[in-house]
Protein backbone atom coordinates (compact mmCIF):
# COMPACT_ATOMS: atom_id res chain seq x y z
CA UNK A 1 0.00 0.00 0.00
CA UNK A 2 1.39 3.53 -0.74
CA UNK A 3 2.45 5.77 1.98
CA UNK A 4 0.64 8.85 2.24
CA UNK A 5 2.63 10.35 5.26
CA UNK A 6 6.18 9.58 5.71
CA UNK A 7 8.47 11.36 8.67
CA UNK A 8 12.28 10.64 8.84
CA UNK A 9 14.42 11.69 11.87
CA UNK A 10 12.25 14.73 12.94
CA UNK A 11 13.36 16.28 15.64
CA UNK A 12 12.72 20.23 16.69
CA UNK A 13 14.99 22.54 18.72
CA UNK A 14 13.45 26.00 19.90
CA UNK A 15 15.08 28.71 22.16
CA UNK A 16 13.57 29.79 25.41
CA UNK A 17 14.75 32.89 27.15
CA UNK A 18 15.64 36.45 26.69
CA UNK A 19 17.44 37.48 22.99
CA UNK A 20 18.67 40.82 22.54
CA UNK A 21 17.16 42.28 19.69
CA UNK A 22 18.44 44.66 16.76
CA UNK A 23 17.02 47.58 17.97
CA UNK A 24 15.34 48.80 20.88
CA UNK A 25 14.76 51.72 23.24
CA UNK A 26 16.93 53.90 25.54
CA UNK A 27 15.06 52.21 28.60
CA UNK A 28 16.06 48.69 26.89
CA UNK A 29 20.28 49.90 26.50
CA UNK A 30 19.94 51.03 30.05
CA UNK A 31 18.87 47.97 31.46
CA UNK A 32 21.45 45.94 29.49
CA UNK A 33 24.19 48.29 30.87
CA UNK A 34 22.61 47.59 34.45
CA UNK A 35 23.44 44.05 33.94
CA UNK A 36 26.83 43.87 32.54
CA UNK A 37 27.72 46.21 35.38
CA UNK A 38 26.17 43.23 38.04
CA UNK A 39 27.57 40.52 35.84
CA UNK A 40 24.28 39.26 34.15
CA UNK A 41 25.27 38.62 30.77
CA UNK A 42 21.61 38.23 28.94
CA UNK A 43 22.80 35.65 26.28
CA UNK A 44 23.60 33.39 29.12
CA UNK A 45 19.96 33.18 30.03
CA UNK A 46 19.10 31.54 26.83
CA UNK A 47 18.21 27.99 27.36
CA UNK A 48 17.43 25.40 24.73
CA UNK A 49 14.65 23.00 24.57
CA UNK A 50 13.90 19.58 21.94
CA UNK A 51 9.94 19.63 21.71
CA UNK A 52 10.83 16.73 19.07
CA UNK A 53 13.82 13.86 19.08
CA UNK A 54 14.49 11.92 16.26
CA UNK A 55 10.86 11.11 15.16
CA UNK A 56 9.85 8.53 12.27
CA UNK A 57 7.41 6.75 11.24
CA UNK A 58 4.94 6.16 8.45
CA UNK A 59 1.42 6.05 7.61
CA UNK A 60 -0.19 4.05 4.99
CA UNK A 61 -3.02 6.02 2.73
CA UNK A 62 -6.43 5.23 4.05
CA UNK A 63 -5.06 4.91 7.64
CA UNK A 64 -6.06 6.58 10.79
CA UNK A 65 -3.07 7.34 13.08
CA UNK A 66 -3.57 8.46 16.41
CA UNK A 67 -1.21 10.44 18.85
CA UNK A 68 -1.28 10.38 22.60
CA UNK A 69 0.92 11.57 25.05
CA UNK A 70 0.92 14.54 27.81
CA UNK A 71 0.38 18.24 27.31
CA UNK A 72 3.66 19.11 25.67
CA UNK A 73 4.94 15.73 24.73
CA UNK A 74 5.53 16.98 21.44
CA UNK A 75 2.20 16.31 19.51
CA UNK A 76 1.30 19.86 18.19
CA UNK A 77 4.71 20.62 16.87
CA UNK A 78 4.91 17.01 14.76
CA UNK A 79 1.27 18.34 13.45
CA UNK A 80 3.30 21.89 12.57
CA UNK A 81 5.87 20.14 10.73
CA UNK A 82 3.46 17.97 8.87
CA UNK A 83 1.82 21.08 7.82
CA UNK A 84 4.65 23.21 6.96
CA UNK A 85 3.78 25.67 9.57
CA UNK A 86 6.92 25.35 10.86
CA UNK A 87 10.19 23.49 9.85
CA UNK A 88 12.52 20.71 11.49
CA UNK A 89 15.76 21.62 13.11
CA UNK A 90 16.86 18.32 11.56
CA UNK A 91 15.01 15.20 9.43
CA UNK A 92 12.18 15.71 6.74
CA UNK A 93 8.98 14.85 6.63
CA UNK A 94 7.07 13.81 3.16
CA UNK A 95 3.13 14.06 2.23
CA UNK A 96 1.53 12.66 -0.34
CA UNK A 97 -1.58 14.60 -1.09
CA UNK A 98 -4.10 17.11 -0.83
CA UNK A 99 -4.24 18.17 3.53
CA UNK A 100 -7.19 19.62 4.99
CA UNK A 101 -5.68 20.19 8.51
CA UNK A 102 -7.52 21.83 12.64
CA UNK A 103 -4.62 22.36 14.37
CA UNK A 104 -6.44 25.29 16.47
CA UNK A 105 -9.75 26.67 16.68
CA UNK A 106 -10.32 28.94 13.82
CA UNK A 107 -6.92 28.51 12.19
CA UNK A 108 -7.05 30.12 8.81
CA UNK A 109 -10.59 32.29 9.70
CA UNK A 110 -10.57 35.83 9.16
CA UNK A 111 -12.03 37.09 12.17
CA UNK A 112 -13.75 40.27 10.47
CA UNK A 113 -15.35 37.93 7.52
CA UNK A 114 -18.66 35.82 8.56
CA UNK A 115 -18.51 32.70 8.56
CA UNK A 116 -19.87 31.98 4.80
CA UNK A 117 -16.64 33.77 3.58
CA UNK A 118 -14.22 32.13 5.73
CA UNK A 119 -15.85 28.67 4.43
CA UNK A 120 -14.80 30.18 0.82
CA UNK A 121 -11.27 31.70 2.05
CA UNK A 122 -10.64 28.06 3.69
CA UNK A 123 -11.44 26.35 0.65
CA UNK A 124 -8.77 28.18 -1.00
CA UNK A 125 -6.72 27.78 1.04
CA UNK A 126 -6.73 23.93 0.70
CA UNK A 127 -6.52 24.18 -3.42
CA UNK A 128 -10.18 23.68 -3.68
CA UNK A 129 -11.94 25.77 -6.60
CA UNK A 130 -15.20 28.02 -6.20
CA UNK A 131 -17.31 25.88 -7.82
CA UNK A 132 -16.63 22.88 -5.74
CA UNK A 133 -17.01 24.69 -2.17
CA UNK A 134 -20.43 25.99 -3.54
CA UNK A 135 -21.35 21.76 -4.09
CA UNK A 136 -20.59 21.10 -0.54
CA UNK A 137 -21.49 24.62 0.79
CA UNK A 138 -25.17 23.26 2.33
CA UNK A 139 -23.13 19.92 3.37
CA UNK A 140 -21.00 22.22 5.27
CA UNK A 141 -23.33 24.69 6.87
CA UNK A 142 -25.65 22.11 7.61
CA UNK A 143 -22.84 20.07 9.75
CA UNK A 144 -21.51 22.89 11.46
CA UNK A 145 -24.87 23.50 13.05
CA UNK A 146 -24.25 27.53 13.01
CA UNK A 147 -26.56 28.33 10.14
CA UNK A 148 -28.32 30.41 11.78
CA UNK A 149 -25.31 33.10 11.91
CA UNK A 150 -23.67 31.87 8.83
CA UNK A 151 -23.81 35.23 7.88
CA UNK A 152 -22.13 36.60 11.12
CA UNK A 153 -19.01 37.90 11.07
CA UNK A 154 -16.77 34.83 12.76
CA UNK A 155 -15.07 37.45 15.40
CA UNK A 156 -18.92 36.94 17.14
CA UNK A 157 -18.84 33.28 17.28
CA UNK A 158 -17.88 31.40 20.44
CA UNK A 159 -15.06 28.95 20.58
CA UNK A 160 -17.71 25.98 19.86
CA UNK A 161 -19.42 27.67 17.17
CA UNK A 162 -15.76 28.59 15.77
CA UNK A 163 -14.41 24.67 15.37
CA UNK A 164 -17.57 23.50 14.43
CA UNK A 165 -17.71 25.65 11.21
CA UNK A 166 -13.36 25.09 11.32
CA UNK A 167 -14.07 21.07 11.61
CA UNK A 168 -16.91 20.95 9.11
CA UNK A 169 -15.11 22.99 6.11
CA UNK A 170 -11.61 20.53 6.16
CA UNK A 171 -13.47 17.42 6.83
CA UNK A 172 -16.08 17.99 3.99
CA UNK A 173 -14.06 19.70 1.09
CA UNK A 174 -12.57 15.70 1.48
CA UNK A 175 -8.48 16.51 1.60
CA UNK A 176 -6.67 13.06 1.00
CA UNK A 177 -4.84 13.76 4.32
CA UNK A 178 -6.71 15.40 7.07
CA UNK A 179 -4.88 16.16 10.31
CA UNK A 180 -6.95 16.99 13.59
CA UNK A 181 -5.52 18.48 16.92
CA UNK A 182 -7.82 17.75 19.43
CA UNK A 183 -11.24 19.06 18.06
CA UNK A 184 -13.16 17.19 20.34
CA UNK A 185 -12.17 19.13 23.22
CA UNK A 186 -14.28 21.65 22.27
CA UNK A 187 -18.10 21.05 21.55
CA UNK A 188 -20.88 18.94 22.79
CA UNK A 189 -21.00 15.35 22.74
CA UNK A 190 -23.35 15.32 20.04
CA UNK A 191 -20.68 17.48 17.73
CA UNK A 192 -18.15 14.97 18.97
CA UNK A 193 -19.85 11.98 18.19
CA UNK A 194 -20.58 13.84 14.45
CA UNK A 195 -17.22 14.57 14.42
CA UNK A 196 -16.34 10.81 14.76
CA UNK A 197 -18.89 9.47 12.63
CA UNK A 198 -17.19 11.98 9.75
CA UNK A 199 -13.44 11.05 10.24
CA UNK A 200 -14.63 7.24 9.96
CA UNK A 201 -16.40 8.02 6.80
CA UNK A 202 -13.21 9.47 5.23
CA UNK A 203 -11.04 6.85 6.40
CA UNK A 204 -13.52 4.39 4.83
CA UNK A 205 -13.33 6.37 1.61
CA UNK A 206 -10.05 5.73 1.55
CA UNK A 207 -8.39 9.07 3.35
CA UNK A 208 -5.82 9.08 5.79
CA UNK A 209 -5.88 10.83 9.03
CA UNK A 210 -3.64 12.00 11.69
CA UNK A 211 -5.42 11.78 14.62
CA UNK A 212 -3.95 14.15 18.15
CA UNK A 213 -6.77 13.20 21.00
CA UNK A 214 -6.42 13.31 25.03
CA UNK A 215 -9.81 11.11 24.52
CA UNK A 216 -9.09 7.82 25.10
CA UNK A 217 -12.54 6.00 23.68
CA UNK A 218 -12.26 7.84 20.48
CA UNK A 219 -8.91 6.63 19.59
CA UNK A 220 -9.39 3.22 20.29
CA UNK A 221 -12.52 3.76 18.50
CA UNK A 222 -11.43 4.85 15.76
CA UNK A 223 -7.61 4.31 14.84
CA UNK A 224 -6.08 1.25 12.94
CA UNK A 225 -2.76 2.73 14.89
CA UNK A 226 -1.52 4.67 17.47
CA UNK A 227 1.65 6.33 18.37
CA UNK A 228 2.53 7.17 22.25
CA UNK A 229 4.92 10.95 22.34
CA UNK A 230 6.78 11.43 25.43
CA UNK A 231 9.29 14.35 25.97
CA UNK A 232 9.00 14.78 22.02
CA UNK A 233 10.42 10.99 21.38
CA UNK A 234 7.99 7.90 20.07
CA UNK A 235 7.99 5.74 23.44
CA UNK A 236 5.52 3.14 21.76
CA UNK A 237 3.94 2.53 17.95
CA UNK A 238 1.43 0.13 18.12
CA UNK A 239 -1.93 -1.47 18.21
CA UNK A 240 -4.33 1.43 20.18
CA UNK A 241 -5.55 -0.51 22.73
CA UNK A 242 -1.96 -1.67 23.81
CA UNK A 243 -0.72 1.82 23.21
CA UNK A 244 -3.10 3.54 25.17
CA UNK A 245 -3.16 1.02 28.26
CA UNK A 246 0.68 1.59 28.22
CA UNK A 247 0.34 5.82 28.16
CA UNK A 248 -2.00 5.58 30.97
CA UNK A 249 -0.17 3.29 33.06
CA UNK A 250 2.60 5.84 32.60
CA UNK A 251 0.21 8.96 33.23
CA UNK A 252 -1.12 7.18 36.59
CA UNK A 253 1.22 5.00 37.33
CA UNK A 254 1.68 6.29 41.31
CA UNK A 255 -0.21 5.23 44.58
CA UNK A 256 -0.97 2.03 44.03
CA UNK A 257 0.56 0.60 46.61
CA UNK A 258 1.55 1.48 50.61
CA UNK A 259 3.15 -0.48 53.43
CA UNK A 260 4.85 0.29 56.25
CA UNK A 261 8.25 -0.95 57.69
CA UNK A 262 7.35 -2.12 61.00
CA UNK A 263 4.10 -2.17 63.65
CA UNK A 264 5.63 0.74 65.43
CA UNK A 265 4.76 3.27 62.21
CA UNK A 266 1.86 1.00 60.98
CA UNK A 267 -1.59 2.34 61.45
CA UNK A 268 -3.32 0.24 64.44
CA UNK A 269 -3.40 -0.63 68.18
CA UNK A 270 -2.77 -2.94 70.17
CA UNK A 271 -5.32 -5.39 68.50
CA UNK A 272 -4.13 -5.14 65.15
CA UNK A 273 -1.33 -3.68 63.02
CA UNK A 274 -2.40 -2.63 58.94
CA UNK A 275 1.32 -3.86 56.96
CA UNK A 276 0.26 -3.17 53.47
CA UNK A 277 -2.21 -2.20 51.03
CA UNK A 278 -2.66 -2.66 47.21
CA UNK A 279 -4.80 -2.45 44.32
CA UNK A 280 -4.57 -6.04 42.44
CA UNK A 281 -5.89 -7.41 39.20
CA UNK A 282 -7.33 -10.88 39.07
CA UNK A 283 -3.64 -12.61 38.43
CA UNK A 284 -2.34 -10.80 42.16
CA UNK A 285 -0.43 -8.06 40.07
CA UNK A 286 -0.21 -4.63 41.72
CA UNK A 287 -2.10 -1.85 38.97
CA UNK A 288 -1.95 1.88 38.27
CA UNK A 289 -4.53 0.92 35.77
CA UNK A 290 -7.53 -0.88 35.24
CA UNK A 291 -10.02 -2.13 32.34
CA UNK A 292 -13.34 -1.00 33.24
CA UNK A 293 -14.34 -4.39 32.45
CA UNK A 294 -11.85 -6.70 34.26
CA UNK A 295 -12.37 -6.73 38.05
CA UNK A 296 -10.15 -4.66 40.39
CA UNK A 297 -8.60 -5.84 43.94
CA UNK A 298 -7.78 -4.39 47.27
CA UNK A 299 -5.72 -6.30 49.21
CA UNK A 300 -4.93 -5.86 52.66
CA UNK A 301 -2.38 -6.82 55.21
CA UNK A 302 -2.32 -6.82 58.70
CA UNK A 303 -1.25 -8.39 61.87
CA UNK A 304 -3.20 -9.51 64.51
CA UNK A 305 -1.40 -8.61 67.88
CA UNK A 306 -3.81 -10.67 70.20
CA UNK A 307 -6.59 -12.17 70.55
CA UNK A 308 -10.05 -10.25 70.44
CA UNK A 309 -13.13 -9.78 68.87
CA UNK A 310 -13.53 -10.91 65.71
CA UNK A 311 -12.06 -8.81 63.12
CA UNK A 312 -12.77 -7.19 59.53
CA UNK A 313 -11.90 -4.97 57.01
CA UNK A 314 -13.95 -2.20 55.41
CA UNK A 315 -13.58 0.03 52.31
CA UNK A 316 -15.06 3.59 51.40
CA UNK A 317 -14.04 4.04 47.65
CA UNK A 318 -14.34 7.44 46.38
CA UNK A 319 -14.77 8.65 42.29
CA UNK A 320 -11.98 11.08 40.84
CA UNK A 321 -14.57 14.24 42.45
CA UNK A 322 -14.39 12.84 46.11
CA UNK A 323 -17.56 11.81 46.16
CA UNK A 324 -18.41 8.28 47.96
CA UNK A 325 -18.96 5.77 45.19
CA UNK A 326 -20.24 2.71 48.17
CA UNK A 327 -18.98 1.47 51.33
CA UNK A 328 -18.18 -2.11 51.42
CA UNK A 329 -16.97 -4.67 54.23
CA UNK A 330 -16.59 -8.11 54.74
CA UNK A 331 -18.92 -10.42 56.19
CA UNK A 332 -17.91 -13.60 56.03
CA UNK A 333 -17.35 -15.32 59.07
CA UNK A 334 -13.87 -15.57 59.56
CA UNK A 335 -13.51 -15.88 63.23
CA UNK A 336 -15.83 -17.83 65.96
CA UNK A 337 -15.53 -16.10 69.12
CA UNK A 338 -12.31 -13.91 69.07
CA UNK A 339 -9.47 -13.37 66.12
CA UNK A 340 -6.29 -15.60 66.33
CA UNK A 341 -2.67 -13.45 66.22
CA UNK A 342 -1.40 -14.11 63.09
CA UNK A 343 -0.38 -12.36 59.69
CA UNK A 344 -3.29 -12.02 57.25
CA UNK A 345 -4.45 -10.85 53.93
CA UNK A 346 -7.92 -9.83 53.05
CA UNK A 347 -8.81 -8.72 49.55
CA UNK A 348 -11.74 -7.06 48.50
CA UNK A 349 -12.85 -7.72 44.41
CA UNK A 350 -14.90 -4.87 42.40
CA UNK A 351 -16.80 -6.87 39.94
CA UNK A 352 -16.17 -5.00 36.13
CA UNK A 353 -18.50 -2.70 34.73
CA UNK A 354 -19.00 -0.93 38.13
CA UNK A 355 -16.78 1.64 38.38
CA UNK A 356 -16.86 5.10 36.26
CA UNK A 357 -13.78 5.42 34.23
CA UNK A 358 -11.04 8.10 36.13
CA UNK A 359 -9.22 7.75 39.50
CA UNK A 360 -10.47 5.87 42.01
CA UNK A 361 -9.19 5.79 45.39
CA UNK A 362 -9.66 3.89 48.52
CA UNK A 363 -9.85 4.24 52.32
CA UNK A 364 -9.52 1.41 54.04
CA UNK A 365 -10.43 -0.10 57.79
CA UNK A 366 -9.93 -3.06 59.91
CA UNK A 367 -13.15 -2.72 62.07
CA UNK A 368 -14.75 -4.74 65.13
CA UNK A 369 -18.41 -4.81 65.71
CA UNK A 370 -19.79 -3.33 68.53
CA UNK A 371 -23.83 -3.32 67.74
CA UNK A 372 -24.64 -0.85 66.58
CA UNK A 373 -21.10 0.80 66.06
CA UNK A 374 -18.14 -0.09 64.24
CA UNK A 375 -15.14 0.04 65.85
CA UNK A 376 -12.14 1.54 63.70
CA UNK A 377 -8.34 -0.35 65.26
CA UNK A 378 -6.65 0.58 61.77
CA UNK A 379 -7.53 3.60 59.06
CA UNK A 380 -5.82 5.14 56.37
CA UNK A 381 -7.42 7.01 54.15
CA UNK A 382 -6.60 7.76 50.40
CA UNK A 383 -4.14 4.52 50.94
CA UNK A 384 -4.20 3.13 47.37
CA UNK A 385 -5.79 4.51 44.11
CA UNK A 386 -5.85 3.56 40.74
CA UNK A 387 -7.23 4.87 36.95
CA UNK A 388 -10.10 3.26 34.95
CA UNK A 389 -10.47 3.69 31.61
CA UNK A 390 -12.48 1.91 28.89
CA UNK A 391 -10.63 0.61 26.09
CA UNK A 392 -13.26 1.27 23.59
CA UNK A 393 -12.89 -2.26 21.84
CA UNK A 394 -15.70 -4.90 23.01
CA UNK A 395 -18.49 -4.11 25.39
CA UNK A 396 -18.74 -1.18 27.26
CA UNK A 397 -21.71 0.40 29.49
CA UNK A 398 -21.55 3.52 26.78
CA UNK A 399 -21.21 1.40 23.37
CA UNK A 400 -20.02 3.96 20.84
CA UNK A 401 -20.68 7.09 22.78
CA UNK A 402 -17.37 8.77 23.56
CA UNK A 403 -18.14 11.52 26.35
CA UNK A 404 -17.58 10.81 30.32
CA UNK A 405 -20.79 9.09 31.65
CA UNK A 406 -21.82 11.51 34.82
CA UNK A 407 -22.11 9.40 38.13
CA UNK A 408 -20.53 7.39 40.41
CA UNK A 409 -20.98 4.06 38.82
CA UNK A 410 -21.45 3.03 35.07
CA UNK A 411 -22.97 -0.50 35.78
CA UNK A 412 -23.29 -2.65 32.36
CA UNK A 413 -27.00 -3.35 32.56
CA UNK A 414 -29.23 -6.06 30.88
CA UNK A 415 -31.22 -4.57 28.60
CA UNK A 416 -34.10 -6.44 26.82
CA UNK A 417 -36.07 -5.40 23.59
CA UNK A 418 -39.13 -6.91 22.08
CA UNK A 419 -41.19 -6.00 18.95
CA UNK A 420 -44.73 -5.70 20.01
CA UNK A 421 -45.76 -5.34 15.91
CA UNK A 422 -44.61 -8.08 14.53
Amino acid sequence: MAIAIEAQGLSKRYRIGQLQAAYGTLRDSLARVAARAVGRDEHNEVEEIWALRDVSFSVSEGEVLGLVGRNGAGKSTLLKILTRITTPTTGRAVIRGRVGSLLEVGTGFNPELTGRENVFLNGSILGMKRREIQQKLDQIIEFSGVEKFIDTPVKRYSSGMGVRLAFSVAAHLEPEILLVDEVLAVGDAEFQQRCLGRMEDLSGAGRTVLFVSHNMQAINQLCDRAIWLEDGRVMEDGEPSDVVTHYLHSTWGSGSRISWRDDESAPGDDLVRMLSVRAIDEDGETIDTIDVRRTAGVEIRYRVLREGSPLFAKLKVHDRQGDIAFNAMDIAPHWEESSETGVYSTTAWIPPNLLNEGTTSIDVALCTLRAPKLLQHAAWYDAVSFYVFDPGDGDSARGRFTGQLRGVVRPLLEWTTERLDA
